[in-house]
């Protein structure tokens, strides 16, 4: 996983470093950070990951409005304004890809370290 997470910023410095390119896509790395933190409080606070319950439907909520946002931002960033955009359409693209290979390492974490069944990281 480190090393899907290295990939992934790899990319995303790529998108920044580039000749050519600015430091805009940088910003991305908020969604990184905030992404995870709905899904900790709703296992934190649930009694059990296979009940549904309001908390756990609204991290859920919030988790994926945070995964939309950054896939929106570079989007957003290469459409405005219309005659000078703020960064360029590769710079997007290196952005998206830095997106997918982030996310799927937050998502590999949470699948692996689930210790609800009495099985550890160990166990493989």
């Amino acid at each position: 996983m480190a090393f899907l997470g290295s990939i992934g910023l790899l990319f995303l410095f790529l998108a920044c470093a580039l000749p050519g390119y600015n430091w805009w896509p940088f910003f991305v790395v908020i969604f990184y950070l905030l992404a995870p933190i709905p899904t900790l409080i709703a296992r934190r606070n649930s009694d059990s990951l296979n009940a549904s319950s309001a908390l756990k439907e609204a991290c859920a909520f919030f988790t994926t409005c945070i995964v939309v946002s950054a896939f929106a931002l570079p989007i957003v960033l290469a459409r405005s304004p219309q005659g000078n955009p703020t960064i360029m359409w590769g710079s997007c693209g290196l952005v998206f890809t830095s997106n997918i290979v982030m996310f799927c390492t937050i998502l590999g974490f949470f699948v692996a370290f689930d210790n609800e069944d009495g099985f550890g990281y160990n166990t493989w």
